[in-house]
């Protein structure tokens, strides 16, 4: 009896290769985009729960204290009795005043131009103005 040799192909040619490598580099582009748009909406969803957050803080200050602080002082009037103020029952935030979430400090006014005081941010470019991530973010 003759023995037939047998050849067995194992792995993948080139050709084979490059389809699956397009076919991956077709998910990510279309995948990848919708990603990071998601983590754009989450960033501006912080920073609107952080404006809150904030916003509550200011209004138990005004309570202890009779008026919200002045624009000298800030935010910082949260964690730190700077103006000697009599009734400050703070400091008013356990961690600190946060920053939002693309790193820039949270913008105060007292008075406000759209209410007793303005509290925003200024989005992930830092400037006024934008639109989608780059739009500020405001307490009005």
């Amino acid at each position: 009896m003759p023995r037939c040799a047998v050849r067995v192909n194992a792995g993948f040619t080139l050709l084979e290769l490059l389809v699956v490598m397009v076919i991956i580099g077709l998910l990510a582009g279309y995948v990848g985009p919708k990603y990071f748009q998601q983590i754009g909406k989450s960033e501006v969803k912080t920073a609107k729960a952080q404006i809150a957050a904030l916003e509550q803080t200011l209004d138990q200050y005004r309570i202890d204290t009779g008026h919200y602080p002045g624009t000298e002082l800030g935010l910082n009037a949260l964690m730190n009795n700077v103006a000697n103020e009599q009734n400050w029952g703070g400091p008013y935030l356990k961690k600190g005043v946060p920053n939002d979430p693309w790193g820039h400090p949270y913008q105060y006014r007292m008075p406000g131009q759209h209410g007793e005081y303005d509290l925003f941010s200024l989005g992930k470019d830092g400037q006024v103005g934008g639109s989608d991530e780059s739009q500020d973010i405001t307490s009005w």
